[in-house]
């Protein structure tokens, strides 16, 4: 190899270490330190230069997008310091899940619908947002979240129901703990269960356990489970706007992790039934008319009151915005 070869290979080398590691300014970590203290984090030494460089990464890509003319704006939230590779295995679904097994058996009326609907504004019939924690288990928050729904607004009742019974009793459903599940087949458990107990009778950990299901504390029950399968969302409208929020599931990608407000699309998720990562609730939908008239739903997480639109989030609605559409579902009580 000729000298000027390897002087180039060299300067390759280099240019791409400072790529992968970027050069940290004053300010910069500045910002790191008072986003540690705002989220109470705490490293040794050598954790906290490599979770420095990982936040200083993420907060130049949400200056970036936040520059540039999105419907949605990025920010800073308690996984800013995390590679999105990371934050798949503590927060997303790790078992693949197949929403194309389900038939759908909703029925569609005629309309018409209102322009917009939120369910938190109708009654007292949604519960706070929760945090699911490092466990894969938002599929169980999307079901609780919805059960909780259905059975206020049939009762006036609204309990908070059990994510770890959840967890720990619905793996013979086809569902997986910690590494993931789906509404539908949480729903089919509570039926067949007879039940599910509160979140104060079987409180939530977030790590799995053996089954403690106590017959005779069940404080919700599930008469059938609804399965939409519309790729167009038209009977998701239908249900949101006459009956109640709705269970769905999504794939996330690494734009959502930093997502702050605004209506969001991505060019980066799919929309098949194969990628769906993620489990919400769709408690409502609207237009963003700041946004050229974007048709959107109004989705609550399970990521706590920190993240996102006070633990909500806005997504593109009528696209099947990353398979939203393919995989949603609610229960009869």
């Amino acid at each position: 190899m000729s000298w000027w070869a390897a002087a180039v290979c060299v300067l390759t080398a280099l240019i791409s270490s400072v790529d992968s590691t970027p050069l940290v300014s004053l300010e910069e970590e500045y910002s790191f330190k008072t986003w540690m203290s705002q989220h109470s984090k705490n490293y040794d030494v050598t954790e906290y230069s490599h979770r420095l460089q990982i936040f200083t990464h993420n907060k130049r890509k949400i200056e970036r997008h936040n520059a540039r003319d999105h419907s949605f704006k990025m920010g800073l939230s308690q996984f800013t310091d995390m590679t999105f590779e990371e934050f798949k295995k503590l927060y997303l679904l790790t078992e693949p899940q197949n929403c194309s097994a389900t038939t759908g058996n909703h029925v569609v009326s005629r309309g018409p619908y209102p322009d917009s609907v939120d369910w938190r504004k109708r009654g007292h019939f949604v519960t706070p947002v929760k945090n699911q924690g490092h466990c894969g288990s938002c599929w169980t928050f999307s079901t609780t979240g919805c059960l909780e729904s259905v059975t206020a607004i049939a009762s006036g009742k609204l309990l908070l129901l059990s994510e770890q019974q959840l967890i720990d009793c619905a793996q013979a459903f086809n569902n997986h703990g910690c590494n993931g599940g789906l509404p539908s087949q949480a729903f089919e458990y509570i039926k067949y269960n007879r039940g599910i107990m509160t979140e104060e009778d079987y409180p939530y950990h977030g790590t799995e356990a053996l089954c403690q299901f106590q017959p005779g504390l069940e404080a919700a029950f599930v008469r059938d489970v609804v399965n939409i399968t519309s790729y167009d969302e038209k009977a998701m409208v239908d249900v949101v706007a006459r009956l109640n929020p709705v269970s769905l599931g999504f794939e996330v990608t690494s734009d959502f992790m930093h997502y702050k407000e605004g209506v969001y699309t991505s060019s980066l998720c799919h929309n098949t039934t194969d990628t769906v990562n993620h489990a919400v609730l769709a408690v409502g939908y609207g237009v963003e008319e700041a946004a050229g008239e974007t048709p959107y739903w109004i989705v609550k997480n399970s990521w706590g009151p920190v993240w996102g639109m006070d633990g909500y989030f806005l997504i593109e609605r009528g696209s099947n915005m990353c398979g939203l559409a393919a995989c949603s579902s609610y229960p009869l009580v």
